[in-house]
C-alpha cells in the first residue's frame, strides 16, 4: 500500500508559481518551476530561492550530547565551536555510509545543543540509528523534522537580498556556521553552508513562518533577478561543484576513504565510534592500493551519461558513473564516475561512456568542474 507523499508548507505556493512536482525520499516536491537551465544560470550568476524543508532535522541535548555524536559519527565534533557546523558521515560498523551530514553547534557552553541534518531519504535510518547509539548516554535525541521548514537562497546575490531582511552579522556568518537571528520579522537559524558550490544561506525556521518568509525574500530579490529553483537544478550545480549525492557517489557499498572523502574520519578524537575498525582497515587499504576513485568526466561530444553506465577504456570496464547531466555552466555533457586508479589521472584519454551500446569519448578531469571566483 503506497503512502501520498508528504507536502511541505510551501506546497500550495509552488503549485501556484505553476511549479512542476515530483515525488523525492517521499515527499511531493518541486522539480523545476520553468527552465531547469534558466534556474541553474540564475543561481550562478544572481540568486534562486529554494525549498529544502524534506531534509531531517535530529536535535540532540543533554550533558552528553557530544559524546553521543563523537560515538555515533566519524567526525570530533567534540571540536565544534558553539554557532559552527561540520561536514561529516555516519556510518555502519563495516564502515559503509549511512549518510552524509551537518552537524550545527547551537545553544551556550553550559547547555550544549546540536542540529544534525540528514538527507531526506536517509532521515529515518540516521534518527534510528543515531537513537540507538545514544543508549546509555545522558542526552536526548528528539526528531525535529516536523519542527523545521527550510529555505536556501543561493547566488552571488544571496548576501545583498538577506542583508536587506536581518540584523544579523551576516558579514561574520563564516562558511560553515550559523547563528540564531531574524529574517523578515521571522525567528530562524541562518546558516551559510550550501550545496550549489556558490555563496548562500539556508533559513530554518518553524513551519507556520515558512510562506512570509519565502514571499519576503522573493520581494527583496525582485531588482536582482531573484527566481525560485527545484531540484532538477539543485542537480546540476551541485554536480559541477563536484559535491557527492548520497545514493549516488556515498553508499553502503562504500566508506569515506573508497569515495576520497577520508578526511572526514578523525581517527584522533577520543574513544571508540561506531566502524573505528573497519574505517582503520579501509584506511589502509587506501593507502596502499587505492582501489577505484572519484573522478570527472567531461564529454567530447553531445550525449549524457547516466547513473550506473559503464566507464571503458580499450572495451574493458574500468569503471561506473554514478552522477551524469548536461553542464549548463560549462555548455557539455559531465559525469561524475568512480574509475579503476590507472585510468583515473587528470588529462587521461581514451576513456569512454558505454552509452546504450556506443562508446562515446570522455576526458577525465579533477572535480570539482566548476569552483566560483571568490
Amino acid at each position: 500500500m503506497s503512502t501520498a507523499p508528504r507536502l511541505t508548507a510551501l506546497d500550495a505556493l509552488h503549485r501556484s508559481l505553476g511549479a512542476t512536482m515530483t515525488d523525492f525520499a517521499g515527499w511531493d516536491m518541486p522539480l523545476r518551476y520553468g527552465s531547469e537551465r534558466d534556474e541553474h544560470n540564475a543561481v550562478r550568476t544572481r540568486a534562486g530561492l529554494f525549498d529544502l524543508s524534506h531534509m531531517g532535522e535530529i536535535t540532540l541535548t543533554g550533558p552528553e550530547a557530544v559524546k553521543v555524536l563523537d560515538y555515533a559519527l566519524v567526525g570530533n565534533i567534540s571540536t565544534v565551536g558553539v554557532g559552527r557546523a561540520r561536514y561529516t558521515h555516519i556510518c555502519r560498523e563495516d564502515g559503509g555510509i549511512l549518510d552524509d551530514l551537518i552537524v550545527y553547534r547551537l545553544g551556550e557552553t553550559a547547555a550544549p545543543e546540536y542540529l544534525v541534518v540528514a538527507n531526506a531519504s536517509n532521515a529515518q535510518v540516521v534518527l534510528d540509528a543515531i537513537t540507538e547509539r545514544a543508549a546509555g548516554f545522558d542526552a536526548e535525541v528528539r526528531d525535529d523534522r516536523d519542527a523545521y521548514a527550510l529555505l536556501a537562497v543561493q547566488g552571488p546575490e544571496s548576501p545583498g537580498i538577506l542583508a536587506s531582511l536581518t540584523d544579523a552579522d551576516l558579514d561574520g556568518l563564516k562558511y560553515y556556521a550559523g547563528l540564531p537571528g531574524t529574517v523578515a520579522g521571522v525567528p530562524a537559524l541562518i546558516a551559510r553552508t550550501g550545496y550549489t558550490g556558490e555563496d548562500g544561506f539556508e533559513l530554518f525556521v518553524s513551519p507556520e513562518h515558512a510562506v512570509e518568509l519565502w514571499q519576503a525574500l522573493t520581494k527583496a530579490g525582485e531588482g536582482v533577478g531573484l527566481v525560485p529553483a527545484g531540484l532538477s537544478c539543485r542537480d546540476t550545480l551541485r554536480l559541477e561543484a563536484g559535491m557527492p549525492l548520497y545514493g549516488h557517489e556515498l553508499t553502503t557499498s562504500l566508506t569515506p576513504f573508497d569515495a576520497g572523502l577520508g578526511r572526514v574520519v578523525k581517527f584522533e578524537k577520543e574513544g571508540d565510534f561506531v566502524g573505528r575498525a573497519a574505517l582503520e582497515a579501509a584506511a589502509e587499504r587506501a593507502a596502499s592500493k587505492a582501489p577505484r576513485k572519484l573522478v570527472g568526466l567531461i564529454a567530447e561530444g553531445r550525449r549524457v551519461p547516466r547513473a550506473g553506465f559503464s566507464v571503458t577504456f580499450d572495451g574493458q570496464v574500468v569503471g561506473e558513473v554514478t552522477s551524469g547531466a548536461p553542464s549548463p555552466t560549462l555548455g557539455k555533457p559531465i559525469a561524475m564516475a568512480y574509475v579503476d586508479a590507472a585510468h583515473a589521472a587528470p588529462g587521461t584519454s581514451g576513456v569512454g561512456v558505454d552509452i546504450r551500446g556506443t562508446h562515446e569519448a570522455y576526458e577525465v578531469v579533477a572535480l570539482p568542474f566548476y569552483k566560483r571566483q571568490k
